[in-house]
């Protein structure tokens, strides 16, 4: 890979390799699982599938059971973390990211406030962290449990309080590639066992300490990043301080529109010229969804193309960026297992680029199903 020399300006192009390389999608490497989650601080997870989808795009030599074996074993987790969404973690990051998100789950408890009038919301966190420590609970089952000490208040409202009180995971088989479950959830120390003391011998200020491991966390993963894209990855605010408090040891870039970017030195910076290819990315993957100013990946013609109302289609990188959408069709039971990876173009691409698309989609199919019969198809992909 060939690194490009510090500019003070990073063009569209600059940071879309230097993004690619940090998210390895410029080459597939060869780096187990876990390892890799740790490297991307999670993988977005708000369905069963996309975190294997992603793992697949990334890593050579990826197999579906590498990464649902770590979730039997519990080294990897499900989780709200984020902008209020599910994550898979490793262990480690669980315990990590969870206090450091507590913030944007306190402010989540005030937008139903009025459906906890009356309610105490220490005795409420109490009382749940007893109920689904005692056995997992599904949300319904936590809503009715609730219900009865507060017969008076909202029951989603309730259970969402507790959701954001406490660091409650969806435990096996949810999560688990080939099988099905429903959410039950549980703590993270009851699922993983208690921590270990974690505060460093000295740290004056342990909590922003953590906070800046994790802000060069995100720069390694997707930098060269602005505070306004942190935050949007987090879903947190008023994060410059600890921008500030690291300046001395970043480097700092501006955007073509004069935004200022951070990055740690040695971070790989391509050239802007080394060739990216193809690569199917599952619904939500955080590439996409990690940056306050995405056109780093989704040109300004393209954006809004990845969503239809409330729905995230799975997304094609072509040289890399935005190029089109897919998604796979599931043949009628009469036709036998077959399966189609139908592909919708967002531009004209020349022959080779369209051979390369093939190929890097039938090695998906390959891998990602268990169809005795694949395709790759061009075409709209419909509603």
């Amino acid at each position: 890979m060939v690194l490009r020399r510090s500019s003070s300006v990073l063009g569209a192009r600059d940071l879309n390799r230097a993004t690619l390389a940090r998210q390895l999608l410029l080459e597939r490497v060869r780096m187990p699982a876990r390892e890799a989650v740790g490297h991307l601080v999670g993988l977005q997870a708000q369905n069963v599938k996309p975190p294997y989808f992603q793992l697949h795009a990334r890593l050579a030599g990826f197999r579906p059971g590498e990464l649902a074996g770590l979730m039997e074993a519990r080294d990897v987790v499900r989780m709200v973390t984020m902008r209020s969404t599910i994550h898979t973690h490793t262990a480690e990051d669980a315990r990590a990211l969870r206090p450091l998100v507590q913030p944007a789950r306190d402010r989540e408890v005030q937008y139903f406030r009025k459906g906890l009038q009356g309610v105490d919301l220490g005795r409420l966190e109490a009382l749940a962290r007893e109920l689904v420590e005692e056995a997992p609970r599904t949300m319904a089952e936590l809503r009715q449990a609730l219900l009865v000490q507060w017969p008076d208040a909202d029951p989603q409202a309730l259970a969402i309080a507790a959701r954001c009180r406490l660091p409650l995971v969806q435990v096996t088989p949810r999560g688990v590639w080939g099988r099905s479950g429903q959410v039950r959830l549980t703590t993270l120390e009851n699922w993983i066992g208690p921590a270990a003391p974690a505060v460093p011998p000295g740290e004056a200020d342990p909590g922003a300490a953590a906070l800046d491991r994790v802000v060069l966390r995100y720069l390694r993963a997707f930098g060269p990043a602005s505070v306004r894209d942190m935050q949007t990855w987090a879903g947190l605010t008023r994060l410059k301080e600890a921008f500030e408090r690291l300046r001395p040891d970043l480097v700092v870039f501006r955007d073509e529109a004069g935004v200022e970017l951070f990055d740690v030195p040695d971070a790989p910076r391509p050239d802007p010229g080394t060739p990216a290819p193809p690569r199917f990315l599952p619904e939500f993957d955080n590439l996409l969804l990690s940056h306050a100013d995405r056109r780093r990946v989704v040109p300004a013609d393209l954006k809004g193309r990845t969503w239809k109302g409330n729905q995230a289609h799975c997304t094609l990188l072509v040289d890399g960026f935005l190029g089109g959408v897919w998604k796979l069709v599931e043949a009628p039971a009469a036709r036998g297992e077959e399966v189609r990876l139908v592909v919708e173009l967002f531009r004209d691409v020349d022959r080779a680029q369209r051979a390369e698309i093939v190929r890097e989609g039938e090695s998906m199919l390959a891998v990602m199903t268990d169809a005795a019969r694949s395709c790759v198809e061009f075409g709209p992909i419909g509603g």
